[in-house]
């Protein structure tokens, strides 16, 4: 069973940045499936360095656009995209380290995260986006 099933419900009408947030999507799928196949910590952790690095990716590219084209909240959205990396990277610090472990509660955060963030901080944005010519 998916973790996350991909809903246009969650589109902004930004092609790039949508398949970018479907991309994640799948990256947190990968994990929870490595997770209930019970895949050793080194495959788990080659995911959760991709899912850290593509995060970063997929925040500077909304970043980007919010700067260009002047948004006005762009430093309390950066602000939301810094705290998140802040705890995933925590998170992959203490399971290296062997002091958390994959469980359902992470990719419940994940998840939840991901899609309200969709929702909310970047569905306000999408229109913004939309008059600057993104589609």
């Amino acid at each position: 069973m998916t973790l996350i099933k991909w809903s246009d419900k969650y589109s902004m009408n930004v092609r790039e940045i949508d398949d970018q947030h479907k991309k994640l999507v799948d990256i947190i799928n990968e994990l929870h499936d490595a997770m209930k196949q019970a895949k050793s910590k080194e495959t788990s952790l080659v995911i959760i360095n991709k899912l850290a690095e593509y995060t970063q990716y997929h925040f500077s590219t909304e970043e980007k656009y919010m700067k260009e084209f002047g948004y006005r909240e762009y430093l309390s959205h950066k602000k939301e995209h810094e705290k998140f990396v802040e705890q995933v990277m925590s998170f992959k610090k203490d399971y290296e380290a062997g002091k958390a472990g994959l469980s359902f509660d992470i990719l419940d955060f994940l998840k939840k995260w991901l899609i309200t963030h969709i929702q909310s901080s970047d569905k306000k944005c999408a229109p913004f986006f939309n008059e600057h010519g993104l589609n």
